[in-house]
Parts: C-alpha cells; sequence; structure tokens
C-alpha cells in the first residue's frame, strides 16, 4: 500500500523557490534543502527529483507567478504606452527598493550563475525573456497603431532594448548602493518612447 505524502509538494516547491532565490543554486546543498523545507532526502528526491530538477521546477514556479500580472498589465484596453513606462519604472523600483534588491530577480540570478554551462536553466531563462520581449513589442505596435508612439519607432528594437535594460536594471540593482544610477537610467530610456 503506497504511502501518503506528509507536507504539501507546493508549499514545499515554494519553500524552494525562496530558498534557491535567496542562496542561487550552487550555495544551496540538499542538506540546506532537508533543513529549510522540513522533510527527508528521500521525500525530496521521490517528489521532486534531484537537486537540479528541483531548482528547474522552482524557476517553472517563478515565471508562473510572475508573468501574469505583466500580461495583465500590458494587455489591458486602452493606451499602451502607459502601461509599458509603468513595467520599466516597476522594474527600476524593484531594483533599487531595498526589501527586493538584495536577491534580484531568479530569472536574471539564474542567467548570470547558469546560463553559460546548463542548457535546461538557459532554455527556461529564454523562454522568461522572449514572453517578456513579446508582451513588450505587442504593447508597443498597439500603441504606434493608436497614435501613442511615433511611427518612425522599430517596436521589436524597443521591445528588445527595455529587456536588456530591465535585466540590466536587475543586475546593477543587486550590488549599486546609488538607487539614481538605476532611475536614471530607466528614465532616460523611456524617452525613446516620445
Amino acid at each position: 500500500m503506497a504511502r501518503t505524502k506528509e507536507f504539501d509538494p507546493d508549499a514545499a516547491l515554494q519553500s524552494a523557490l525562496e530558498l534557491f532565490w535567496r542562496r542561487g543554486y550552487e550555495a544551496t546543498s540538499m542538506a540546506d534543502l532537508v533543513d529549510h523545507l522540513g522533510i527527508g532526502r528521500a521525500s525530496i528526491y521521490a517528489t521532486f527529483g534531484n537537486k537540479h530538477e528541483l531548482y528547474l521546477k522552482a524557476l517553472d514556479r517563478y515565471g508562473e507567478t510572475q508573468d501574469p500580472p505583466l500580461l495583465d498589465a500590458l494587455s489591458k484596453p486602452g493606451p499602451a504606452l502607459p502601461a509599458v513606462r509603468q513595467m520599466v519604472r516597476r522594474f527600476a523600483d524593484e531594483s533599487t527598493v531595498e526589501a527586493r534588491r538584495a536577491r534580484g530577480c531568479f530569472i536574471t540570478n539564474t542567467a548570470a550563475e547558469l546560463g553559460p554551462h546548463d542548457p535546461e536553466a538557459a532554455r527556461r531563462v529564454e523562454l522568461s525573456w522572449s514572453h517578456v520581449e513579446t508582451l513588450t513589442h505587442a504593447a508597443l505596435v498597439r500603441a504606434q497603431g493608436q497614435g501613442e508612439l511615433p511611427p518612425d519607432r522599430d517596436p521589436r528594437a524597443l521591445a528588445r532594448m527595455l529587456l536588456v535594460l530591465m535585466q540590466g536594471m536587475r543586475v546593477v540593482g543587486k550590488t549599486s548602493q546609488n538607487p539614481a544610477r538605476v532611475r536614471d537610467a530607466a528614465e532616460q530610456a523611456l524617452t525613446l518612447l516620445d
């Protein structure tokens, strides 16, 4: 007879996400996961697989929780350009607010730590970035069609530039003690939408 799980796998995955997000992949051992999740190593392996598989599942969970609000904000009816500006400013704020600054963005952290040598992690990072770029591009195309964005602007190139800017803000925000550096860069980039 199969034994029933004595823990909530969903809560355990969220807890693992938070630990990986705070410490990174390499700095988190299986012993750390056992201690943090409060479940046995065998239960972790049986439910999530090895540490790498658990990390990838945590990365997937992060995307599932972070992307819907972005989609909602960029696809609301009405003027599109204010939503794009708000998104860039939100990234700037999150990159400089002390409570979020230290841990940064889980996707950006993964890109820096694992992206160069872990194809599965790199694929998930690329999917996330492509999603943000696609949402931003669609909003900019809509803005251009509504006369908010000048016709001589390239929505695809602007979406790519904003993606790179937002990821760069996450990196700089983690270590810079000068929040104006990130906020000024964001505001300067937004002038390209005028």
